[in-house]
């Protein structure tokens, strides 16, 4: 009895943890296109409601989902502060909520970029950047997306065959 019961839950333990991965590469696609349209907003705010980074950022954040929310309400609470630089702000705010997304360091990368040129030129420069940081974000997606497409039913299905083969190696 005590035997099934450890099989089963090693079953259960293994297949969760397959599910869990399945669920890290199905959240990536999500979170890339959500960033996408944070960034639309933001050019937009930037270009047609001349609104402050702070002001756009904290906009931002009430209109997106966790963790892009996360990410502009901390931005915007930094710039308030101002005992900072745009960029150090930013940066600060990608590394403090990087741990609760699905993203990879490539994105993390267009991102970074993305905070050494934010608030650093004009209206028509920042919007070629955001621009710029879409297309690349763009491409991580595709790249997201194929390997959703690829590995998600594989991931499952390794977490509960996996069990099964602990099981007959203690058995």
């Amino acid at each position: 009895m005590i035997k099934l019961f450890g099989a089963a839950l090693i079953i259960a333990a293994t297949t969760w943890t397959g599910f869990e991965v399945a669920r890290q590469l199905n959240e990536r696609p999500k979170q890339l296109r959500m960033l996408k349209s944070a960034l639309q907003s933001l050019e937009a705010e930037i270009m047609f409601g001349h609104t402050p980074l702070h002001e756009a950022s904290r906009r931002l954040a009430t209109q997106f989902s966790n963790p892009i929310s996360s990410l502009f309400d901390l931005f915007a609470t930094k710039l308030t502060k101002g005992e900072t630089t745009v960029r150090n702000a930013w940066e600060e705010s990608l590394k403090d909520v990087w741990k609760l997304t699905a993203l990879k360091q490539g994105e993390f990368e267009v991102l970074r970029q993305f905070g050494e040129t934010l608030g650093r030129h004009d209206r028509f420069s920042q919007q070629k950047q955001i621009i710029l940081t879409i297309k690349h974000l763009e491409r991580e997606e595709a790249d997201a997306c194929d390997r959703q497409v690829r590995y998600e039913k594989m991931v499952k299905s390794l977490g509960f065959l996996s069990g099964l083969l602990l099981i007959i190696l203690l058995m």
